[in-house]
This record gives C-alpha cells, sequence and structure tokens, in this order.
C-alpha cells in the first residue's frame, strides 16, 4: 500500500491570482513571472492583432475600452485579485483622464480592482516625490512626446529623454543597448530614470543600473507588477529597491 503521509500530498500552494490585459504583441510573459512570489499566478489575455506598427495608431487601438471589457471577462473566470492593462503607450496615449477611464471599464466588466502601466508609473511617481526624471522609450519621436504629455499632466517634468525609434521588434532588443541608452538618457537633474515599454527587456538591468547611477530606473513591467502586488499586500520580488518599502 502506498504511503500517502508526506507534506506535499497537501499541496500545491494555494494560488492568488492576478489578470493581465497584454498588447497583441507582447513577448515578455516570463519577466513579468520573474517579479511575482510563488504564490502569485498570471492569467493573461490579449488585445486583438492589429495590423499596424508601433505608433500613436497602435497605442489608441490597443486601448479600446470594449476590448479591455472582453478581455477582462476572458480571466475573471479564475477569480483574481486586481486586473492589469499592461501596456505603457496604450494607457498614457490620451492623458491622465483617459487612463482612469480604462480603469473603470477594467472594473465595470467586473474586475475587483484595476491597474494600468502608466497608472502605476503615476503612483510610483507620487510614493517617491519625483518631480523631475529622464525618459527612454523603444518609439518614435511622436509618441515619445505623448509620454512627456502624460508626465507634464502629473507634474513631473522630462529633464532628458531618448528613443529607439523601433515600429516592432522591441522585445529582440540587448541588454547591451538598453543600458547604453539608458545611461545616455541620465541627467544629473533627473531624480529617476522611466524606461517605458512593456515589450523592452529590461529585468536584469535595473539592479546594476540603480546601482552604477544612484538613483531609482523604473521600468514598465516593473512598475505594473509593483502596483498589483501592493494592491494584494504581497512583496514584489527581483530587483528595484526604491520601489521595496513604499506601498
Amino acid at each position: 500500500m502506498v504511503d500517502l503521509n508526506f507534506p506535499e500530498i497537501d499541496g500545491p500552494v494555494a494560488q492568488r491570482g492576478i489578470g493581465i490585459i497584454a498588447p497583441f504583441d507582447l513577448a515578455l510573459e516570463r519577466e513579468l513571472w520573474r517579479w511575482a512570489p510563488l504564490e502569485v499566478s498570471l492569467h493573461l489575455a490579449r488585445t486583438p492583432y492589429e495590423p499596424v506598427p508601433v505608433s500613436v495608431a497602435m497605442a489608441e487601438l490597443v486601448s479600446n475600452a470594449a476590448h479591455l471589457t472582453a478581455a477582462t471577462r476572458d480571466v475573471l473566470h479564475v477569480d483574481p485579485e486586481v486586473i492589469a492593462y499592461l501596456c505603457s503607450s496604450g494607457s498614457f496615449i490620451k492623458g491622465l483622464a483617459y487612463e482612469q477611464s480604462l480603469r473603470e471599464a477594467i472594473c465595470a466588466a467586473g474586475a475587483p480592482d484595476a491597474v494600468t502601466t502608466s497608472g502605476a508609473l503615476v503612483e510610483a511617481i507620487r510614493k517617491l516625490g519625483l518631480s523631475r526624471i529622464s525618459v527612454l522609450t523603444p518609439y518614435d519621436e511622436i509618441l515619445t512626446r505623448k509620454l512627456h504629455d502624460f508626465l507634464g499632466e502629473v507634474g513631473c517634468e522630462v529633464i532628458r529623454s531618448d528613443h529607439l525609434g523601433l515600429g516592432g521588434g522591441i522585445w529582440k532588443v540587448s541588454y547591451r543597448t538598453i543600458a547604453e541608452r539608458i545611461i545616455n538618457a541620465d541627467d544629473p537633474q533627473s531624480q529617476a530614470i522611466f524606461v517605458s515599454c512593456t515589450n523592452l527587456p529590461t529585468y536584469d538591468l535595473v539592479e546594476p543600473l540603480e546601482q552604477a547611477l544612484g538613483k531609482p530606473v523604473l521600468t514598465a513591467n516593473q512598475l505594473t507588477m509593483w502596483a498589483c502586488l501592493g494592491r494584494m499586500k504581497l512583496p514584489m520580488m527581483g530587483p528595484g529597491k526604491w520601489l521595496q518599502d513604499v506601498f
């Protein structure tokens, strides 16, 4: 007879869920998991495919409230405690009021709580007391300027900005290129650096660059996970020492 008297029989660890609404081209799911504690599961839904390059037009298409409503309903049956719209440009493209309307649409569709990537950036700016930051984006200049406008609404001045001008394949950019451009975007007057886009890989760069530059390096996926986990009263794993104790 098989002896079932061993601890694992009481497992698995009880899971707590985060729903993730991702743009159709997200390629960095693994990066999100690296910030999550063991007991957290991520449940992903995607917006519909849009045959346009990364641009203002794409940001507007992937932030359609009807798409977010449908995606929210797709993940509700697994009981997430919070649902995040994981897109920087889609949540800053039309300003603060629009960002709030996206969260409201997700909650109206049944989510117990909602986060957007740009909303998480606003929360971090306020928690850390930032008023001057540098920015790095993979976008073109027009879309990058939309981010500047969004930050201006928050009362945060962009001291220096750099952008890669990419219309696709953002997840393929090397760590070396990203690190060089982050350093290039830094300025002595900047209190932090924000690296936009949830499809730009940054996880392994945050800690060494924070040590080298002596200031927060805030990235899109990091901030989204931090805001979700904060609502769940759970710690964020991985790099980001300035964020660990401020939620």
